[in-house]
C-alpha cells in the first residue's frame, strides 16, 4: 500500500500514463482504465466538499468531449445526468446541461473564455457544493451550475467521451 501511496502521489513523467493497467486506488474514487468512452463509480457518490479531478490532453483534431456525472451508468432507461460539460471546438462552447426523466434542461454556455487548446494537457476540478457544482479549468473558476438533482449521493458515476486522452482521474 506504501508503494501506490507513492506511485499516486508523484506527478506524470514525459506525458505518459502513470501504468493506467494497475492505477493505484486513490482516495474514494476507484477507476479501472482512464479509456474514451469512459465510465467510472465516484465511492459514496457527491457531497458538499467533494471534487472530482479529469486531467487530460485534447486531441489535435478535436470536434467535441464532454464530461457528465451521472446517476449510475444505466443506458436504458438513460440515468440522471446531474451535469454534462460539453466542450465544443468549432463555436468555441463549454456547454453546460442536466437530463432529468429524459428531459433535458436549460442549457447554459455563457463563459468568460474557451480554455482548451487542440494537443494540450487540461486539468478540470469539478467541485461539489451545496447549492451548486462550482467548475474550474487549469485553476481558473469558469462557471457555477446549480443542481438540478437534490439528491447528492445519488450522483455516483462518471462519464467522458469524445476526443481527448485521460491522463489522470481523482
Amino acid at each position: 500500500a506504501a508503494a501506490a501511496a507513492a506511485a499516486s502521489s508523484s506527478k506524470l513523467d514525459d506525458g505518459h500514463l502513470n501504468n493506467s493497467l494497475s492505477s493505484p486506488v486513490q482516495a474514494d474514487v476507484y477507476f479501472p482504465r482512464l479509456i474514451v468512452p469512459f465510465c467510472g463509480h465516484i465511492k459514496g457518490g457527491m457531497r458538499p466538499g467533494k471534487k472530482v479531478l479529469v486531467m487530460g490532453i485534447v486531441d489535435l483534431n478535436p470536434e467535441s468531449f464532454a464530461i457528465s456525472l451521472t446517476c449510475g451508468d444505466s443506458e436504458d432507461p438513460p440515468a440522471d445526468v446531474a451535469i454534462e460539460l460539453k466542450a465544443v471546438f468549432t463555436d468555441r462552447q463549454l456547454l453546460r446541461n442536466s437530463c432529468i426523466s429524459g428531459e433535458r434542461g436549460e442549457e447554459q454556455s455563457a463563459i468568460p473564455y474557451f480554455p482548451f487548446i487542440p494537443d494540450q494537457p487540461f486539468r478540470v476540478e469539478i467541485l461539489c457544493e451545496h447549492p451548486r457544482f462550482r467548475v474550474f479549468v487549469d485553476g481558473h473558476q469558469l462557471f457555477d451550475f446549480y443542481h438540478r438533482i437534490q439528491t447528492l449521493s445519488a450522483i455516483d458515476t462518471i462519464k467522458i467521451n469524445g476526443d481527448l486522452q485521460i491522463t489522470k482521474l481523482g
